[in-house]
């Protein structure tokens, strides 16, 4: 009994102790492998702050693509290259090492943040997988690879001031990637399935055949006159979609640096300038809608408009009475400024408020210029803004407003996203009546055919249009020699569908142009060809009249004698 009894006293307190240590063991092998698990995250795979934001926590963002799915802007999975140098044993070797691998490695940089007391370094963002596999090679201790997320843009170039830019991180700074930022417009799909994001893209207005269009024949314009810059759009009047928008110079958005060049500004929507006699359309305009004119009507142009010692002139006049059609034909500052003075400074203050142009215009690219007004409106305010003098806007509001007078006078808010009819048609507004918007149609194709555009005349697309020649001004001053040229015009014109504007910036006088630098003899031919190649992208049908079917008969005819 005794015996026994203390040898079941001497086990039980065994088996307690050995469970005492198993469990000791257990929890200290718990310790160590959270401590493994807290180093390895923070020292060996560097999972930080710096490295979080940059990988997959950052919210994806969608593909953008152009109106009929062409893929504009993407994400492209990259290694980016990261040190811990607390664990680099030779840092002379590693330098050595890096720099003959990576030549645009700087070594006093590399020397810089492999010497820094830290657990994390970036050395280089977004190397490609060769590059990847190289460095991986070289063996060295401390250095790591994680995946990132870098924004691609495989057009280069193409539609680069609509779609902006991003930063390293993948914000977006410039046109439509900074809109997508700015208004939340990430889209749930997108958040709730980064996976298939590109389900979901963000659908651009844009054409990409029609912009490479515009993109090519306005770049040879810019070279041919010697311009230094320009720019053009094409608008669907009945949408308000822009379809083509093209500022020179550009950029390559998958290299932001070249984007913060200052003369890289997007012109369309960014700046702001006096469109010249373009404006004298929304003067035409005015005085049919308030019925202070008509087609009929004429005006005094034998000699200029005095202003205490300011005068108004013609370029070219014809020091004679002008019908109202002359007056657009010839371009005449007399007759629309005396047009513009018989509405009254009220008047012509209240029809430009209406259209929209003493506000800033905004659309889905943030680079927006408001408008410059005159400080003080005077009688000779109202007769200069009349023909454009002193009163800049965005090329891109210029261009809707000319719209409204040509669909019927509905003024649509232009959009870079694709927009359907019915939605048009809800954001319209009235703006002048039908009436007035079939005279300026006519007015525009009569300057077409027999007018100051008739170089932007292509056969078949019943072309019109408007120039305007603006002086620019340099320190205060308007320029004798310096000057921004504009054509707006519309096909085809017995029923508009689309607009086009083009601009040229400081264009000389070439072989061809006589010693010429004005609009008709640049901006005009430019748009014609442009109109050339967009209209059968769009569909538009040729429409021949018989002279022009016995014309083309005899060069077809001529042609097959050779």
């Amino acid at each position: 009994m005794n015996r026994s009894g203390v040898a079941a006293e001497t086990t039980l307190p065994g088996k307690k102790r050995l469970r005492l240590l198993s469990l000791g063991f257990a929890l200290c092998l718990a310790v160590i492998a959270g401590r493994l698990g807290e180093l390895s995250l923070s020292s060996g795979w560097f999972y930080d702050a710096t490295a979080r934001a940059s990988d997959d926590y950052r919210t994806p963002r969608p593909d953008i693509v152009d109106r009929n799915g062409v893929l504009l802007a993407s994400d492209l999975r990259l290694a980016s290259l990261f040190a811990d140098p607390r664990k680099i044993i030779d840092v002379d070797e590693a330098i050595e090492l890096l720099t003959a691998t990576v030549p645009e490695l700087d070594g006093r940089e590399l020397r810089r943040l492999l010497t820094k007391n830290s657990a994390f370094v970036w050395l280089k963002r977004h190397i490609s997988p060769g590059l990847q596999a190289e460095i991986h090679n070289l063996g060295i201790p401390g250095l790591g690879f994680r995946s990132e997320i870098r924004r691609v843009y495989p057009n280069r170039r193409l539609a680069a001031h609509v779609l902006g830019f991003v930063d390293i991180d993948s914000r977006g700074l410039a046109g439509v990637e900074k809109y997508l930022d700015d208004h939340g417009a990430l889209y749930a799909a997108s958040l709730a399935d980064p996976v298939h994001r590109s389900s979901f893209p963000a659908t651009l207005s844009i054409d990409t055949r029609v912009q490479h269009a515009v993109d090519v024949e306005l770049t040879a314009a810019v070279e041919h006159y010697k311009a230094i810059g320009g720019a053009g759009l094409v608008l669907d009047i009945d949408s308000g979609e822009v379809l083509a928008l093209v500022s020179l110079p550009d950029f390559n958005p998958n290299d932001p640096k070249e984007a913060q060049l200052p003369n890289r500004i997007n012109q369309i929507t960014g700046g702001v300038y006096e469109l010249g006699s373009v404006v004298k359309a929304i003067t035409f305009a005015m005085a049919f809608d308030t019925g202070t004119t008509d087609l009929k009507g004429s005006y005094d142009a034998r000699g200029p408009l005095v202003f205490g010692r300011q005068r108004i002139n013609d370029y070219r006049g014809k020091n004679r009475v002008l019908s109202v059609p002359e007056i657009f034909r010839f371009s005449s500052n007399i007759g629309t400024a005396r047009m513009a003075l018989d509405v009254g400074l009220e008047g012509h203050q209240a029809f430009l408020k209406r259209m929209g142009l003493f506000e800033r215009l905004t659309t889905e690219i943030p680079e927006a210029a408001a408008p410059i007004l005159p400080k003080r409106w005077s009688r000779i305010t109202t007769a200069t803004a009349a023909f454009g003098h002193g009163f800049a806007v965005q090329p891109l509001q210029g261009a809707s407003v000319v719209a409204a007078l040509l669909n019927g006078g509905r003024l649509i808010p232009p959009t870079v996203l694709k927009r359907d009819r019915d939605t048009a048609e809800g954001l319209a507004v009235q703006v002048v009546r039908p009436e007035t918007s079939e005279k300026m149609r006519y007015l525009f194709r009569l300057n077409a055919t027999d007018g100051t555009a008739s170089k932007a005349e292509v056969a078949g697309y019943r072309v019109g249009g408007k120039t305007g020649t603006a002086q620019k001004v340099v320190n205060g001053r308007y320029s004798s020699d310096k000057r921004l040229n504009a054509f707006i015009g519309a096909f085809p014109m017995d029923q508009p569908r689309y607009l086009l504007m083009v601009l040229l910036d400081e264009p000389k006088p070439v072989p061809g142009t006589h010693g010429f630098a004005t609009s008709g003899w640049n901006a005009v031919p430019t748009a014609g060809k442009v109109i050339a190649r967009v209209a059968p992208l769009l569909g538009v049908e040729p429409r021949f009249t018989p002279e022009q079917l016995a014309e083309n008969a005899k060069i077809e005819m001529t042609g097959w004698n050779e």
